[in-house]
């Protein structure tokens, strides 16, 4: 019986393995364990992983230190249970040995020998034949070299296996620290810190929020310690292009611009250099690591442009061990978080444009997710965030983006210094759009209410200029919704005095006098498939939405099944033999309505056109459909290199970069803006990157060249038809003047 958390990064399996010889019937936890193993050493200050140990019990624990320091690197609580239980103790340095053999992360292996090999389940012998019988039936589609490696690394577990001789006293020199630091709030303290130990069931339900609402700002407590490795920054090579940050996708990477007067109380290792170029002239740039946080994907290493110019393998980011860095991070993080922080009002008034870089100064309210490492999806989300989220609701469909978004027991959505941040609320997997859409007809309904109840009240209030400005004022830039919020708060002191029922119920409207933000988000599962009806119904109406869709191209959080986004030639669950069918346009099919600005982007390709894109979307006045290409573990392929591979499929034609406005037809201008360059890359070499693509041509190499000759035909005639598209004149659209437009 295995339980699991909602992480897809880092998350935590207790599994309850229980062998006879006889079958089981009973339904019951195990709470007297004869073997326990902790394949993840930082869980031993999360949770008390020995309490269900009896007596005498194995403990196998993967840990990074020697059979001659391990015991003495424990906490003084699990020596302490070690001593009292007489526990058979063993220890394997698990990620040592994937990494001798070029297996990353992936330990699962290595576990499992040391499982049969001291546990006695089966005899040892015949306990390894067994598991390479398993990982040639596992691996073998994969290539040689995979079971070979895996091979070796069965070979290799058993002599990097040591019994520890455990001492008769405790030599510990640190007790388990606190599940939360005690600055977290008493709901944190209280509830969210006893599920993130595993005690949630613990919980009485009057612990519950009675109403269903959570709070938010809650991941930023949880500080997992999950990654082996995490960047290292250098200054002296950064060419303050801050693609790191806009590439993390769990924000742990973050940007500042700031004076030098806020360095006076700077820790001695926090690193900071002058600004480069002019739009920041005298002021000092710090690119900061959340150690605690960072899920160590590589992925802010692998997109850093910056090189040193006499060692071009030296970058301005550089990956180093966790535990080696931690500590001063740490401080150097908790400082940064202390910086004059850069909100959109400060660059309107230094009349900047949001960039690339200037997006990141923006604090993301969308940050350290339990996203899988190097998750291709939420770079979107927390961008929308840093550009719209003070003032955003969304509504989430059921899929990746609601687990790592709104799961317990930890909220990645948060504030800003003013308290203000998305609302977030996830309804079912195939109404998401219809449950968006009354979002907006809720909130305009709420601001029809406040404004007559405005114009009721003016007599009472006495201050015409107050209210005609509260019901004109231009909310279309940052600088208006400023001030319309100065506003609000003005009037709010205002209808204190007003003996009125109605001011009372204003009193719970006016926040709705302040321009909204409504998104729809979801995978290409909901948007394509499940919930494309109620799309298709809402992109007809015409009202004030915009739709985000994280096109992974599978159904990513069920298990990697074909979606009508899977592309054609590609191996998923319920394609085994490749997708024959090309890739539905849901974009193309958008913009057949007219009136619906539509736009396809891809952050690791150009992300100048994404933040582009979102801007555009979010001033848009009808309905707007952004679709983001989304890299996803389920491609199979390192998402270290997520960003290059998106350059590889716009390079190649695979994926098109475009945007569609409407408002540009009253211009005379054609709504199609192409942003795809002419197709400069190999399909091939794109192909060949990714498993899903591969797998076909091990299986049925015959079937993989047809249906990938085909792909790539398609490919260029999709291209061709949008280049005709977006070639159309528009300057020209009156007829006659005695007939109807021509």
């Amino acid at each position: 019986y295995f339980v699991y958390d909602s992480k897809k990064a880092g998350g935590v399996t207790v599994s309850h393995l229980r062998f006879g010889p006889r079958p089981i019937r009973s339904s019951y936890l195990i709470k007297k364990a004869s073997f326990v193993a902790c394949h993840q050493y930082h869980l031993l200050d999360k949770m008390d992983v020995l309490d269900m140990a009896g007596r005498g019990a194995t403990f196998l624990l993967n840990a990074p230190h020697g059979p001659e320091q391990v015991w003495d690197e424990l906490p003084r609580e699990v020596q302490q249970q070690i001593l009292e239980k007489q526990v058979d103790f063993w220890a394997i340095d698990a990620y040592g040995v994937a990494r001798e053999l070029d297996l990353g992360v992936r330990i699962n292996t290595i576990m499992q020998t040391c499982f049969f090999a001291i546990s006695g389940i089966l005899p040892r012998d015949e306990a390894i034949g067994k598991i390479k019988g398993t990982i040639e039936k596992t691996y073998g589609k994969k290539g040689n070299d995979i079971v070979r490696r895996n091979f070796e690394a069965v070979d290799r577990t058993l002599a990097r296996l040591h019994h520890i001789q455990v001492p008769t006293e405790m030599t510990a020199t640190r007790v388990r620290p606190p599940v939360v630091p005690a600055a977290a709030p008493a709901f944190v303290q209280e509830v969210t810190a006893a599920m993130m130990a595993g005690l949630g069931d613990d919980l009485p339900v009057s612990a519950m929020p009675v109403d269903g609402t959570w709070p938010t700002g809650t991941a930023q407590w949880e500080k997992r310690n999950i990654a082996l490795e995490i960047p290292i920054w250098d200054p002296a090579v950064c060419i303050q292009c801050a693609k790191c940050s806009f590439s993390c996708p769990h924000a742990s990477i973050r940007t500042a611009v700031y004076d030098s007067a806020a360095l006076v109380d700077a820790p001695s290792s926090f690193k900071s250099v002058k600004t480069r170029g002019r739009q920041f002239p005298g002021a000092y740039w710090t690119v900061q690591v959340a150690p605690e946080d960072c899920t160590g994907c590589r992925l802010c290493a692998t997109v850093c442009p910056g090189k040193d110019r006499a060692d071009p393998s030296h970058k301005a980011l550089t990956m180093a061990p966790q535990p080696e860095h931690v500590a001063p991070e740490r401080e150097n993080y908790s400082f940064f978080l202390s910086l004059p922080p850069t909100d959109r009002n400060d660059l309107d008034r230094r009349d900047l444009k949001i960039d690339v870089k200037t997006s990141q100064l923006l604090r993301p309210l969308f940050e350290f997710s339990g996203a899988c490492a190097g998750c291709g999806e939420t770079q979107y989300i927390k961008l929308m965030t840093q550009l719209f989220g003070d003032r955003a609701l969304i509504a989430n469909a059921t899929g990746c983006s609601s687990i790592y978004g709104g799961n317990l027991p930890t909220t990645p959505y948060t504030t800003g210094p003013d308290g203000r941040g998305p609302a977030w609320s996830n309804s079912l997997f195939e109404d998401n759009a219809e449950f968006g859409f009354g979002m907006r007809l809720a909130l305009d309904k709420q601001t029809e209410m406040a404004r007559g109840l405005l114009r009721a009240l003016a007599p009472e209030l006495a201050d015409e200029t107050l209210v005609e400005a509260l019901l004109g004022v231009d909310q279309s830039t940052p600088g208006g919704i400023a001030s319309q919020r100065a506003r609000v708060a003005v009037l709010l002191e205002k209808l204190a005095r007003v003996r009125r029922p109605e001011a009372r119920w204003l009193e719970t409207l006016v926040d709705h006098l302040t321009k909204k933000s409504v998104w729809i988000v979801g995978g290409d599962g909901w948007a394509y498939d499940i919930g494309y009806g109620g799309l298709d119904h809402v992109l007809f109406m015409g009202r004030d939405v915009n739709i985000l869709v994280l096109d992974t191209e599978i159904y990513s959080n069920t298990g990697g099944q074909m979606s009508k986004s899977t592309p054609m030639g590609a191996i998923a669950k319920f394609a085994a033999a490749g997708k024959a069918a090309d890739k539905k346009d849901l974009g193309l099919m958008a913009m057949t309505y007219g009136n619906v600005y539509v736009a396809q982007v891809a952050w690791g390709a150009r992300g100048a056109q994404t933040v582009r894109a979102l801007q555009e979307a979010e001033s848009y006045p009808g309905t707007s459909l952004v679709i983001g290409y989304s890299p996803c573990i389920g491609h199979g392929y390192d998402l270290a290199f997520g960003a290059e591979q998106q350059q590889l499929a716009v390079e190649s034609g695979r994926w098109l970069l475009y945007r569609f406005d409407p408002r540009l037809k009253d211009q005379g201008r054609n709504p199609l803006q192409l942003d795809s360059p002419a197709p400069t890359g190999s399909f091939g070499t794109y192909i060949e990157r990714e498993t899903r693509y591969r797998m076909l041509q091990r299986l049925d190499p015959d079937r993989a060249r047809r249906l990938l000759r085909m792909a790539e035909e398609a490919a260029v005639r999709h291209r061709a038809l949008y280049e005709q598209l977006s070639r159309m004149d528009f300057t020209d659209r009156q007829g006659p003047a005695d007939g109807p437009p021509a």
